[in-house]
């Protein structure tokens, strides 16, 4: 049976993602077969499976760190926010409805059994588990029915490293009053705690360290440093939407939506040469772009609207209709059409008015399409002509079906011919299909077709593999965390374990 081991947080945003996906690279290159596990993950950015079950990215991301496939069993429980008090509520990849809060609340001790099943499965397959809690399990108004923190760290006989964030200020206060608000026998589980996005001299931070260990009798394991690696985030907490700059050769907006969702599909742009990506959520902010990128979002219909009142919508059909490349992504394609129509009150209920960008409509309907896909762009036209041709990989995640009218034609077929998907028609095109730009032949075709529309040189611009990036950052990753933490402490607390 597996070992496990817990990272926990003094707060949400503490860095419990980072530091579980860089240990499991550690363990990875030490020669152990190592699984990511969250068993309630509350997020917005999610994936898709190759059994087309849908899961969180940030156990995806772990997962790809410790160099296995992603499986659902990773992230058995998925809450995706449908508004500030409710969620669609996601188990072992299949949507079981969405809830308010209380309902949850009340609810979530009933998935025990599947968190359990989905644990004990990997539990069976690997060496070494490493469990990432959420938020803080000093939450005292939720501990009595916790899943998890501290009730998983105990189903799982997890040993608990606990993790403080030293850049935000007062970590010493974070780290003891954390301890000192678990219960006596939740406190024998914590076996170490970690200092992590130190900046300065370590040196100075050692006599609060001491004193610090001498108070709450639990040893630090490490101190981490602020990195700098270009890893999935989670998403609401992602420091990328504060990038505001325009200093590339080709400047990409992307609409910042209130409930806005696997942003993650325009990482490849942020880390190609000459390229600035932004997000936007204000008309002031928007510019003048040489792409504006809609993306998915959990709610259409009510994005669009909120567009539409601050005047985004209005700003982005004025610099369509001036001739810039505008795109949307699952929702955010959606809104490009006439009309959204939503007679199963899958979002808001009723029908709202599109953007008119794109001759189409689309229904939502309950049932939700979710699959990986692969397949080749038709013969496009327009500033984006370059795609023609090119064959992509990606997902599929959504709730609606978009049907074309004339004057709007089919951007891409899925899976050689199964079925089409997409639509362009001028400078405004759409697809369904996430991930589409990790592919350096796609990502690189849109570079392409905005830099000779600029009359900029595109052959200035860095070729990009998504694949070879992501493995570079995994390793620097782990070699911070190796370099900064006391790995034969992890060792030893990995192999006692703890007694329930």
């Amino acid at each position: 049976m597996a070992k496990a081991l817990m990272i926990q947080g003094t707060m949400s945003n503490a860095g419990k993602s980072l530091l579980t996906g860089g240990l499991l690279r550690v363990f990875k290159q030490d020669g152990y077969k190592a699984a990511p596990f969250k068993s309630q993950n509350m997020a917005l950015n999610s994936y898709i499976t190759e059994e087309g079950l849908e899961m969180g990215r940030a156990q995806v991301m772990q997962a790809e760190a410790a160099g296995i496939s992603p499986s659902v069993r990773m992230n058995p429980i998925l809450l995706k926010p449908t508004n500030d008090t409710g969620s669609q509520v996601i188990v072992n990849g299949e949507v079981r409805g969405n809830m308010s809060a209380r309902d949850y609340f009340r609810y979530k001790r009933e998935l025990i059994p599947d968190i359990m099943e989905a644990y004990r499965s990997l539990e069976e397959e690997y060496d070494v588990i490493v469990l990432e809690g959420a938020g803080s399990p000093a939450e005292i108004n939720l501990k009595q029915d916790d899943i998890v923190n501290m009730g998983m760290a105990k189903l799982a006989e997890a040993p608990v490293l606990l993790a403080g964030d030293i850049d935000r200020g007062g970590v010493f206060a974070q780290l003891y009053g954390t301890v000192m608000l678990l219960t006596e026998e939740e406190r024998r589980m914590v076996k170490g705690t970690i200092i992590n996005k130190f900046r300065g001299d370590k040196s100075i931070l050692d006599p609060g360290i001491r004193m610090m260990e001498e108070k709450i009798g639990i040893p630090t394991v490490g101190v981490i440093p602020y990195l700098h690696v270009d890893i999935d985030d989670e998403d609401s907490l992602t420091e990328r939407f504060d990038a505001e700059g325009a200093g590339g050769l080709i400047d990409i907006a992307v609409i910042r939506l209130p409930r806005i969702s696997n942003f993650t599909d325009f990482r490849p742009f942020e880390a190609m040469d000459g390229v600035s990506l932004r997000y936007v959520d204000r008309v002031g902010k928007l510019g003048a772009p040489d792409m504006i990128l809609l993306p998915g979002t959990k709610n259409t219909m009510e994005d669009l609207l909120w567009m539409r009142q601050n005047g985004l919508e209005a700003a982005v059909k004025k610099a369509a209709a001036a001739g810039t490349v505008v795109m949307g992504i699952c929702g955010g394609y959606q809104m490009l059409g006439d009309t959204l129509d939503d007679p199963e009150h899958v979002e808001a209920g009723g029908t709202v008015r599109g953007m008119g960008l794109l001759p189409m409509d689309t229904v939502f309907e309950k049932q939700k399409t979710r699959t990986q896909t692969e397949g080749q762009f038709y013969t496009v036209s327009g500033p984006l002509s370059a795609l023609s041709g090119v064959r992509f990989k990606g997902y599929e995640i959504h709730m609606g079906v978009s049907t074309l009218k004339t004057g709007c034609r089919s951007l891409d077929r899925l899976r050689d011919g199964e079925k089409e998907d997409g639509a362009f028609a001028g400078n405004v095109y759409g697809t369904y299909v996430h991930g589409i730009f990790d592919e350096e032949a796609v990502a690189g075709a849109v570079i392409r077709g905005l830099c000779d529309r600029k009359g900029v040189d595109s052959t200035r611009m860095r070729a990009f593999d998504m694949e070879a990036y992501k493995e570079r950052q995994y390793d620097i990753l782990a070699d911070a965390v190796r370099r900064n933490m006391d790995m034969d402490a992890v060792y030893r607390i990995l192999e006692e374990g703890i007694q329930i």
